[in-house]
């Protein structure tokens, strides 16, 4: 298929220059999504100034290579990132450092191996079955399928995590996120500009809000510890309980297992919906690419007993998975703050210079990608020529890469797949939908869609 036959999903109005520091920060609590300009798309190192602070912009996959994993212990969160995210996850995996992180990595590793795709297939699954069951019930109305996805990846996250149904406590957890996307997870000036052991006057917020989240997680543990004792791990819960540091032998102390726990449902369930909206808003306006998928699942039992085993034959789908994380990553920006002096692509970075790794504009960057606005889901196919490492980081790279990626791959190729077999995703709307990031890059609107039931002859699983 030539690129002029390819469908390019609507973007966002770029800036023409660098934005100017209020600008800026307009953006970066509306949507971050533009605080680059044009050049950001062109060079390979944007060298920025912010209130007379240096910044760059790294789209080279060697300097990248160089800050997230050759040395990437001369390269710390930054106070910014750190204090806007610790409200939501805690002292956990994401935000640890030096032997604490090791710690925590080392203990969670073995819960994160492939035989664990295994034993959570089966409640991804279930939901996303009953997911269907009730989307049968309105199939012949709009429906806006953002919520659905946010529903059924708590679900699945509930289940997976803790063997239990989320309907208790779902509401209380998507009020509470959606309560932070709208106000402690904005950023104000004085969060960019003060250390981190300097409270902005947001933080005391953030820390009310933080009590708040964590008493809601410790109750749903606390729930789950009441059921009895298995022979064999059920969930991830039992196994991060488990999860013992090899060198140690330490487990994770009460408060340290709630912030694992609250750090992968939030990694967890709200990229696995985007990743599904997404993923779907582009197969609906792609018509040709849905019925490639459709093709490839239609004789597939994705059934709870068949689940892990179906995933090898899914490469179509997961392909479009994985080229919907291209074009809207849900992670926006990755940042971190130079501890020591550096060169990075013939740049001087000195001792607190900010590095910007930004998914989002890497994914569409004119010199690392053919046709980068467009969706074209052959880029991920098992043929296709192998995609720079570094070009592409819809889970981070280094050390520090999501140990979860695998986990969210399969999740979102199989639940995708359940969907496109039960059902044809049609736009209800003529107005396109375009992208907000703050936290994560969700799109501008409840956008609506018709879904029409495919044949019970090429449904397995209705």
């Amino acid at each position: 298929m030539s690129d002029a036959a390819l469908f390019a999903p609507p973007g966002i109005d770029v800036p023409a220059q660098d934005l100017g520091w209020r600008e800026f920060l307009r953006a970066a609590r509306r949507n971050a999504l533009r605080i680059w300009p044009r050049a950001a798309y062109e060079q390979l190192v944007l060298e920025q100034r912010f209130l007379g602070r240096p910044r760059l912009l790294l789209n080279d996959p060697a300097a990248i290579h160089r800050v997230l994993v050759e040395q990437a212990e001369s390269y710390r969160r930054t106070a910014a990132s750190i204090r806007l995210l610790r409200p939501i996850v805690g002292d956990g995996l994401l935000l640890s450092e030096g032997d604490a992180w090791r710690h925590q990595r080392r203990s969670l590793a073995p819960a994160f191996r492939p035989r664990t795709i295994g034993l959570l297939a089966r409640p991804i699954a279930a939901v996303v079955a009953e997911t269907v069951r009730t989307l049968r019930g309105v199939a012949n109305q709009p429906v806006a399928l953002l919520g659905v996805m946010q529903h059924l990846a708590l679900e699945i996250a509930g289940r997976s995590m803790f063997s239990l149904e989320i309907r208790d406590h779902g509401a209380a957890m998507r009020a509470l996120l959606e309560e932070f996307a709208a106000g402690p997870g904005r950023p104000f000036l004085l969060d960019l500009l003060l250390p981190i052991s300097i409270p902005s006057p947001r933080d005391f917020a953030r820390r009310r809000f933080r009590a708040r989240w964590m008493a809601l997680i410790e109750r749903i543990i606390a729930q789950r510890m009441q059921a009895p004792e298995p022979e064999e791990p059920r969930d991830l819960l039992d196994l991060l309980r488990a999860a013992r540091d090899p060198l140690t032998g330490a487990p994770f102390s009460p408060p340290l297992l709630r912030d694992q726990v609250a750090t992968m449902i939030v990694a967890g369930h709200e990229t696995t919906a985007l990743t599904l909206f997404w993923s779907l808003y582009l197969l609906a306006s792609a018509p040709a690419e849905q019925a490639r998928v459709a093709a490839e699942v239609a004789t597939i039992d994705l059934g709870e007993d068949n689940a892990a085993a179906a995933l090898s034959g899914l490469a179509q789908t997961r392909a479009v998975v994985s080229e919907a994380l291209r074009l809207y990553p849900p992670a926006f920006a990755i940042a971190r703050q130079a501890i020591a002096a550096d060169s990075i692509g013939g740049h001087a970075v000195d001792p607190g210079t900010m590095l910007l790794i930004s998914p989002w504009v890497l994914h569409r960057h004119r010199r690392l990608w053919r046709a980068p606005e467009a969706f074209d889901p052959t880029r991920f196919l098992p043929d296709a020529p192998p995609i720079a490492r570094f070009a592409y980081l819809p889970f981070g790279a280094g050390p520090r890469v999501c140990i979860g990626a695998s986990f969210a791959m399969a999740e979102a190729t199989l639940a995708l797949a359940v969907l496109i077999q039960a059902f044809e995703i049609m736009p209800a709307e003529s107005e396109p939908v375009r992208p907000v990031s703050v936290i994560t890059t969700h799109p501008d609107r409840p956008a609506t869609f018709h879904l029409r039931a495919r044949s019970s002859s090429s449904n397995m699983n209705a």
